[in-house]
């Protein structure tokens, strides 16, 4: 999914204009026509997110200024460019004291538009990831706090704020790095307990005779080893939340424990006396499926119950390819400020591979790929071969290395757009398209669509969010209809 770009202007050329030279620089354009149309689409929360505001300061009614005003009063971060006929000094000082991200002057090229435009969206990104990083160290992460556009991760993200207003445990399954921890502390920090501590154990990196100790804590001597007490995990977090992770890898016999502490509340220290009152709010993670372990005897069934009140399954990154582009956006700022590096974005053609790669280590595969690239690569802008890991997949999109020249009223195949396995029909001269076969029945609908997109990922030379802004769809719909273009054999094999 590109990103989504508001324009707020009362002139209908100007507003054309820019909303124009926004689409060319690849991003989805929202227009409007005054300062209170702009409050009301920024404000709106059945509508999509916006990125970037574009806002001329001279309106009638709400002016730029009022809606920069505006915005602070709510709390909105959204980047602003500021555009005016009037290009004083006054003017740029009161627009950057207001919070303007950048100030352009009319008429405006597409070069310094496109310019400012991606320094507005790089400072976003590294502001909110830098907030992420520093809200989940003291515990009050939020959901706004989570890069996702998807419509799946929206879904769970909707029941896990529901979750939130109350105690109720949850069960979050997923596979390793889709961001089960991230969404636990969400939980946490839009809770009422977010000012309370949030305590995460890895239950599968415990060592099976510390577990109890670790979990329950235990008193000087109880063991050999035991020099002083230690309170455990139950008691540390008491008041707030214990993020339980990988708990299909709690042993039996810690499990019967677990089960008692949840049941009566309590806890009993390792070679303790008595046992001792929490209040603990109770998250738990798998990356394995619960019921497939119960099943399996390796899991209490009564503990099963006791955790999996309500369950919350994080879809892969693979099944939400449009959450790709903002997180590697997120990462590329952060690491770029960690790393003191310039890089200025990343290729069509490298982010059309990403999108594509099934990252079966999930996010956290993406982002490790996205260090190694800025650590690793000396140009300004991050290219395919900065990712050396989307080689190793056979690439759903072999781009073309030249452009594709059609003459009118000559028919031709394109050069390898697709996968040498994946059958290609010669593409339309330009004007033309074959509507029947060679037996004289009408084409399927889904042979010409496929025909159309193979046209134009080769006429536009791989620049997916052009072909997808030219075919009039989103991104994410393009990329699905490539996945439909993929032979059943192919799409075994990318799950």
């Amino acid at each position: 999914m590109v990103e989504r770009i508001l324009i707020a202007d009362d002139d209908p050329v100007q507003r054309r204009l820019v909303e124009n030279m926004v689409q060319r620089c690849g991003y989805e354009a929202v227009t409007v026509d005054s300062g209170d149309a702009a409050i009301a689409r920024l404000t709106a929360g059945d509508e999509p997110a916006i990125d970037v505001v574009v806002l001329d300061l001279v309106m009638p009614g709400l002016d730029g200024m009022g809606v920069l005003s505006a915005m602070r009063e709510m709390g909105l971060s959204i980047p602003v460019i500021v555009q005016t006929a009037h290009g004083g000094i006054d003017n740029v000082v009161s627009a950057m004291r207001a919070g303007a991200q950048d100030f352009v002057v009319k008429p405006v090229g597409v070069e310094r538009l496109q310019v400012s435009l991606r320094n507005a969206l790089n400072a976003s990104a590294l502001k909110g990831e830098l907030q992420r990083i520093r809200h989940s160290r003291e515990g009050r992460l939020t959901f706004a706090d989570l890069v996702t556009r998807s419509e799946a991760m929206a879904r769970v993200l909707q029941i896990a704020r529901r979750a939130a207003t109350s105690s109720i445990p949850v069960q979050i399954e997923g596979e390793s790095g889709v961001g089960k921890e991230l969404i636990a502390r969400a939980i946490h920090g839009s809770s009422d307990r977010s000012s309370k501590p949030f305590v995460a154990v890895n239950c599968g990196a415990i060592p099976d005779n510390l577990v109890e100790s670790i979990l329950f804590g235990h008193e000087k001597g109880a063991f050999t080893g035991a020099t002083e007490r230690h309170t455990g995990k139950f008691i540390e977090a008491s008041g707030g939340t214990l993020f339980l992770d990988e708990i299909s890898e709690l042993p039996l016999n810690a499990q019967v424990k677990l089960l008692r502490a949840l049941q009566e509340g309590t806890v009993e220290a390792v070679g303790g006396r008595k046992p001792v009152k929490v209040d603990v709010r109770i998250i738990s993670a798998s990356n394995r499926g619960l019921l497939d372990r119960v099943k399996a005897g390796q899991f209490r069934e009564d503990l099963f119950y006791r955790l999996h009140v309500l369950p919350l399954t994080v879809p892969p990154l693979r099944t939400r390819r449009e959450d790709i582009p903002h997180l590697v956006r997120h990462f590329l700022a952060r690491f770029c400020a960690e790393e003191n590096r310039v890089i200025t974005g990343v290729s069509a053609e490298a982010m059309a591979r990403l999108v594509q790669f099934d990252w079966p280590g999930n996010v956290r595969q993406l982002e490790n790929a996205v260090y190694r690239a800025v650590v690793m690569s000396d140009a300004q802008q991050l290219d395919v071969a900065d990712f050396p890991l989307t080689a190793a997949q056979n690439s759903r999109l072999e781009l073309p290395s030249e452009p594709l020249l059609i003459e009118p009223g000559v028919s031709t195949i394109a050069p390898s757009i697709v996968e040498a396995d994946i059958p290609i029909a010669p593409l339309p001269a330009m004007g033309s398209l074959p509507l029947l076969t060679a037996e004289g029945e009408v084409r399927p609908l889904a042979e010409l669509e496929g025909d159309i997109i193979r046209f134009a990922i080769a006429h536009y030379r791989g620049q997916m969010s052009e072909v997808a802004r030219r075919l009039k769809i989103g991104r994410s719909t393009l990329y699905r209809k490539l996945d439909d273009l993929l032979p059943d054999t192919d799409r075994q094999s990318h799950p």
